[in-house]
């Protein structure tokens, strides 16, 4: 028989349900179990926790779900593999080690740290480097609350191979984890590029838990039991091609569709996806639905990487406070649009009187009435609207003043102002910006310890392409004028196309299915890049660039300048682009 590993992916982010974790533990014949914590901006959290108490700056609640898990793991012969280290890798394996002893449980935990890149980058600014943002190109700020550089799976594979039972990292890119197993496995060598790359591809498929397996799909209403959604599983043969499913007797749904969906989530051009270890083509990858909730895949193609990390920096610019209050009753909408209008024009006479700046930034948001949509909007306005208030300001001592002057709202303005949700006022915070930037690679050690014993790693001899050699290749799509169906005209794209959409910075991506083959073309020349940027004017400042995976008939619309900044520097209610694929799926066929 052809050797399988089986690997779960039970964690898609910081805040992921603890269900992942009961249902792969049951699965029968897993042997790894991998956990994804690290969005872009999570770090920053993490730093916050770290200038409290500099013991923390890692997922805290990891630790009490391993407690329980882990005893449970070890005696099926399972690995664990997470990187809920963040910012402390090492103190995250400490207290592990710890709550274990007390529960009489002993296990060999293994440590990839290595990923702070703040030496790096003060060493380059030393040396007169200059540090320029990938996405917008702004120069560096003065300094950074956090540096990290997204390492690969090779640290992962050799604290494997040095008898870890557990894999705690801090920053690597998100589907190392399962490479880093795979690699152990198989004995992938860098030169291995295909199978790194459908490695990859299989990391990628189940880094952000349930996506993969229903969750967010466009068809919502056609997957099962959402209470009791399963997690994903892959079967990986060592040639990488692998199966997509879940476990048994759970919710969910697996099909091609929605693993299309997931493989083009976040990524930019599909034949160019760079990681540290190997740049991905996936526009040769096909699926085939072997049987229910299974979807084998494979076809990746890969191309050697860069001699450059990937680094995702922070750095703070003052505070920001997000002020809401409901608003019932009659033009509902109008009445809080008008209270946003008044606390904003009474609390900058505030700071007037008081000798403060205005607000850096003022955004007004009125939620349920088709914001999102812009000019758009067909639904007249309803009878209970939410007012959101998003401000920023360089003084704390400014937004302390807005807080204060939300609630009074409620007996000073709008007939059917109801209420703030229970939150009291709300809360200033400092506002965490993002800086992503790259680094040589031979700059940045990754760092290996098993147990007790640091190892003697060193990173494998990678080959090398040229930044400017990967970008090379992307090819300009073209369209075929095509005749719209009499009965798709003016309907919208929804009916001949699935969509899922996320962020990297302030980009956004919409990866876009068509539902049928012969529609493939049909999508493609409705979603051309002149017409999208038309149809969301309202929302988006750069270009859009489209790429195209036509073995699944689907394309990958890059969407600059689309988030208001992205991140916690967004001042939108969506600042992760979640809705974005929603909104393309709006725009008429014609």
């Amino acid at each position: 028989m052809t050797r399988t590993i089986k690997i779960g992916g039970a964690c898609g982010f910081w805040g992921d349900s603890s269900l992942g974790t009961e249902q792969l533990l049951n699965v029968p014949g897993i042997q790894y179990i991998t956990y994804d914590y690290l969005a872009e901006l999570t770090l920053a959290i993490m730093a916050g926790m770290r200038m409290k108490n500099p013991e923390h700056g890692y997922a805290l609640d990891f630790v009490e779900l391993m407690k329980k898990a882990l005893p449970v793991a070890k005696a099926r012969g399972i690995r664990i593999i997470a990187n809920a280290g963040g910012l402390n890798p090492l103190a995250c394996a400490g207290a592990l080690k710890q709550a274990l002893s007390d529960a009489g449980c002993e296990v060999t935990i293994g440590v990839v740290s290595g990923d702070d890149a703040s030496t790096t980058l003060a060493q380059l600014r030393r040396d007169g480097a200059e540090l320029r943002d990938q996405h917008t190109g702004q120069a560096a700020p003065p300094f950074f609350l956090t540096a990290n550089a997204y390492l690969g799976a090779f640290p992962i594979s050799a604290a494997l191979k040095a008898g870890a039972d557990i894999v705690i990292t801090g920053r690597v890119v998100d589907s190392a984890m399962v490479l880093g197993a795979l690699v152990h496995e198989f004995n992938w060598t860098p030169q291995d590029l295909d199978q790194l790359a459908q490695g990859s591809l299989a990391g990628h498929m189940v880094e952000c838990g349930a996506q993969a397996t229903g969750g967010l799909f466009t068809d919502w209403e056609q997957v099962p039991d959402w209470a009791n959604i399963g997690y994903p599983v892959v079967d990986v043969q060592a040639d990488g091609s692998f199966e997509l499913s879940k476990p048994d007797n759970t919710g969910g749904l697996v099909n091609v569709a929605v693993a299309t969906e997931q493989m083009l989530y976040e990524i930019h051009d599909p034949a160019r996806y760079a990681l540290p270890d190997v740049v991905c083509d996936f526009t040769s990858v096909h699926m085939t639905q072997t049987a229910e909730n299974r979807v084998r895949i494979a076809g990746a193609k890969g191309i050697a990487p860069s001699e450059l990390y990937k680094v995702c920096a922070t750095y703070p610019e003052g505070f920001r406070c997000i002020g809401l209050l409901s608003v019932s009753g009659f033009d509902a909408a109008a009445k809080a649009r008008r209270t946003g209008e008044a606390i904003l024009e009474r609390t900058r006479a505030m700071f007037k009187r008081q000798g403060l700046a205005d607000y850096t930034r003022a955004h007004i948001e009125v939620l349920g009435t088709e914001t999102d949509l812009g000019p758009h909007s067909k639904t007249p306005a309803g009878h209970e609207a939410v007012l959101r208030v998003a401000v920023t300001h360089m003084d704390k001592k400014a937004l302390s003043i807005f807080s204060r002057e939300v609630a009074p709202a409620g007996t000073s303005y709008a007939p059917g102002t109801s209420g703030n949700f229970g939150m009291g006022r709300p809360n200033v915070v400092p506002l965490v910006k993002l800086f992503s930037t790259f680094v040589p690679k031979h700059l940045q050690v990754p760092k290996v310890s098993v147990g007790d014993v640091v190892l003697d790693y060193q990173e494998p001899d990678h080959p090398v392409n040229s930044v400017a050699g990967i970008q090379a290749h992307a090819v300009s799509p073209t369209f075929k004028s095509v005749d719209i169906p009499a009965e798709l005209k003016g309907k919208p794209l929804i009916m001949i196309a699935h969509g899922r959409s996320g962020d990297k910075g302030n980009t956004s991506n919409v990866g876009l299915v068509a539902r049928k083959p012969a529609w493939y073309e049909l999508l493609k020349y409705v979603a051309r890049p002149d017409r999208v940027q038309a149809y969301l004017a309202h929302w988006v400042g750069g270009p859009i660039h489209l790429y195209e995976c036509p073995q699944v008939q689907a394309i990958n619309l890059v969407i600059e300048g689309a988030l208001d900044g992205g991140g916690m520097a967004s001042m939108r209610n969506d600042p992760l682009g979640k809705a974005m694929a929603q909104v393309v799926l709006t725009m008429p066929i014609q």
